[in-house]
Formats: structure tokens, C-alpha cells, sequence
């Protein structure tokens, strides 16, 4: 796991275990967690997550995730048991250890990734059907990242 997708991970764990309304609290979480990160750097994290900052009723206002975000870390949970991505022009294909493609199938739809029409799965093998005129390369491509997967043909995934 690159230090970029770590650091990530801890933020997104952080928002949503408390209550964090400014950049500099979620730096000083951070730190004590013995993660270095400047503000711009965070800055670009929480963009890159969706995080939003959203009114409390009691005041204040504090980082929230989008919805899915915590299904989507799901998905990180299964790293280690996707073998490949495959796609041609209409579908994508996830070979999975045996046993595993159901679980990974249901997570990839509890995710509710918007690129995601939906997935039938076998044993060892999920069919992901891409929603609209999404190519199913770029599908492929964005799962294979998100399950810590090669791409059939191009090597380990980052």
C-alpha cells in the first residue's frame, strides 16, 4: 500500500470515528497517529475522499464522508483475495480466490459506485456490468485499484 492511499485510509477512519471540524484538528489526529502530512496535502486527502464540511445542529460544523464511502473501504478489506481484472468492450471480469466472488460481488454493490450497473457472481469469477456508456476498460481499471488487483495485461495494480 503506498503511503498516499495509507494516509487516506487513516483520514477517512478518523472522520468517521469523531467529530472533526477543521483541517488542523484532523493534522493533529493525525500526528498522534505518527502520520506528517501539511495542510495542503490534507487539503487534496479530503478532496480526494468527497469529504464535505456540514452544519451541526448544536453548531459548528464538522467533515463528513459521502454516502458509500465506508462501503467503498470496504472493498480495500478485500485486497488480497482478487486475483484479476479482466474487461472487453461491454463487460468487466474479477477473478477471485475460490469462495470469495460473493462476498466481493455484494461489497462491490453495497459500494453503490455510480460506474456500477450491477454484478453476478460465481464462485470464483464476478461478471460487473457497467452502468451507461461507461467504458468497461476505465471500469476495470478503477476496480482493480480499489481491490488492489492487476488489470489482466498490465501488471500489479498501485
Amino acid at each position: 500500500m503506498t503511503h498516499q492511499r495509507h494516509r487516506r485510509e487513516v483520514v477517512a477512519r478518523l472522520l468517521r470515528a469523531r467529530r472533526i471540524g477543521t483541517q488542523e484538528e484532523l493534522l493533529e489526529a493525525l500526528r498522534a497517529g505518527g502520520i506528517e502530512a501539511t495542510q495542503a496535502t490534507l487539503s487534496r486527502d479530503l478532496a480526494q475522499l468527497g469529504a464535505r464540511r456540514v452544519s451541526r445542529p448544536e453548531g459548528g460544523t464538522v467533515y463528513e464522508l459521502p454516502a458509500g464511502a465506508a462501503e467503498r473501504d470496504g472493498l480495500a478489506t478485500l485486497r488480497g483475495l482478487v486475483s484479476e481484472v479482466a474487461s472487453n468492450a461491454s463487460l468487466v471480469v474479477i477473478r477471485t480466490h475460490p469462495g470469495s466472488a460473493p462476498a466481493i460481488a455484494r461489497a462491490i454493490d453495497l459500494a453503490g459506485l455510480p460506474d456500477v450497473l450491477g454484478t453476478i457472481a460465481g464462485d470464483d469469477t464476478i461478471f460487473v456490468a457497467p452502468a451507461g456508456e461507461l467504458r468497461a476498460r476505465k471500469l476495470a481499471t478503477r476496480l482493480a485499484d480499489l481491490l488492489g488487483a492487476p488489470v489482466a495485461g498490465e501488471g500489479p495494480a498501485q
